[in-house]
Parts: C-alpha cells; sequence; structure tokens
C-alpha cells in the first residue's frame, strides 16, 4: 500500500519552509554587535542545526495548493512526537526505538488508502488506532530526521545575501528577537526571527506574497524529547491487516 506514505510525505513540504532560513538572521545590537546580517544567518543556522532538539510547527501551503499543518518535536536521535493535518485530517506520531507510531483519524486513513486492494476493509481497523512501522519504512523517511528537516538551510546559501535587519526587537513566544527581511526578484517577501537572547537561535520563518505563502515556528531547543510507546491494546501492525485484507504490502 505505497498510498499510505504519500499522505505521511506531505511533510516533505517541511524542507520548503525551512529553506527561509537560508535568507538569513536577525540580531539586535547588544548580542550582533559589530556582524553582518549575512554572519548572524550563518550563526543561526549552524546554531540551529547544533542544538539537540527543538519543536517546530507551521503551515506549509505545496505546489498543488494543498495545506499541510506540521506540529513535531524532534531530537539528534530521531525521537519524535507530534502530528501532522492536511483538508482536515489529522495523524498523531511518535517515534522511538527504531518504531514509527502513527494514529489517524478516519479521513486521513481513507486518503492515504484510497485506491488500494483492500483499503475500505483496513480503515476501520486502523483509524483513531496506533499503528506501528519499521524504522525503514516509506512511512518514517525523513519524518523524524532534524538534520534532514533543517537540511535545505544550507542548500543555497547565497540566499542569505542582501536581507535588511529591523532596528528594534520584537517579542516570539516570550524570547526576544531580531527580524530580518529580503524581498525576491519574484515578488516574495521573506522574514528571519533570530533569538537575541543566548544562542542565536531561529525562532520563525514567513513568506508572504507568493503562491506557497508559509509560517514555520522552532522553540524548545534542547528540551528532552521522550515519547511514550503506545498501549499494546491501542497498537496495530498495518502490514499485518493489510495483507489480511488482500492489500499485500504496505
Amino acid at each position: 500500500m505505497q498510498r499510505s506514505s504519500r499522505t505521511v510525505a506531505a511533510l516533505v513540504g517541511v524542507p520548503a519552509v525551512l529553506g527561509l532560513a537560508a535568507c538569513g538572521s536577525g540580531g539586535s545590537d547588544e548580542p550582533f554587535a559589530g556582524k553582518s546580517a549575512d554572519r548572524i544567518a550563518a550563526d543561526a543556522v549552524k546554531a540551529t542545526k547544533e542544538a539537540d532538539s527543538m519543536h517546530m510547527k507551521g503551515t506549509v501551503r505545496q505546489s498543488s495548493g494543498e495545506s499541510v499543518t506540521v506540529d513535531l518535536s524532534v531530537d539528534q536521535s530521531k525521537n519524535c512526537e507530534g502530528s501532522i493535518g492536511s483538508n482536515g485530517a489529522r495523524a498523531d506520531i511518535r517515534h522511538s526505538d527504531a518504531t514509527l507510531y502513527l494514529r489517524g483519524d478516519e479521513q486521513y486513513w481513507r486518503s492515504a488508502l484510497k485506491g488500494q486492494p483492500g483499503g475500505d476493509r483496513v480503515v476501520p481497523k486502523v483509524k483513531d488506532k496506533w499503528v506501528k512501522a519499521p524504522a525503514d519504512d516509506a512511512m518514517t523517511q525523513g519524518l523524524c530526521d532534524k538534520q534532514g528537516l533543517l537540511a535545505s538551510m544550507d542548500e543555497d546559501t547565497s540566499e542569505r545575501t542582501g536581507m535588511k535587519k529591523d532596528e528594534s526587537t520584537t517579542d516570539i513566544d516570550g524570547t526576544k528577537a531580531v527580524r530580518l527581511t529580503k524581498k525576491t526578484s519574484d515578488g516574495r517577501t521573506l522574514a528571519l526571527y533570530v533569538a537575541a537572547e543566548g544562542k542565536p537561535y531561529i525562532l520563525r520563518t514567513t513568506e508572504q506574497g507568493g503562491k506557497q505563502p508559509n509560517t514555520a515556528t522552532f522553540g524548545d531547543y534542547g528540551k528532552k524529547v521522550s515519547p511514550q510507546k503506545p498501549p499494546a491494546d491501542e497498537t496495530v501492525d498495518l502490514k499485518e491487516i493489510a495483507q489480511g485484507a488482500g492489500g499485500g504490502q504496505v
């Protein structure tokens, strides 16, 4: 049932949001005195990538026009916990000890299994249950990989030039931050907010004016991510169910 991986793969759109981080950084006169916006940007990307863990929340609008929401805590060891959603469908996610557990609602699974042999018979058995999959399953690829999610930050370092730094700071969830903005040749406005206190972590990225407006907020840097294994009586194996329904391999 290859289709099941496609819905989870909506997270592929997340790096597009994170890519905004490659566009610059922010700084306040105190912590970033004497540093150019380009230098601050590089420091922000470096600090964010090196953080032991982080929490990411935002909305990504894909080229198809579909919006994907992400609310995920993840660490360097690929432990993660959170949720994703699209078009009213929602799924909770936990990844620990090389196993992914995903709990989708009925709409999620109907979309994920649409057109698959035996899909209609599988949906009632998996909806609102914790469905487990091995770490190397297609469903898990990139989902809980912190470095993978942030990889786009260094794909095009040339985008870190030409930023303008606000003179005053702003507040992002209780942390002082400096905003940098840039207008692209195709009419988009990119904004990057960087912590002006402590390490220069990226706190928020936004893109406006284009075909795929989006916002992502980051926080809980260094906070331990300890997803709990779901109760056995609430957990099912999708491959076993799919095979029993005549769907073959997932």
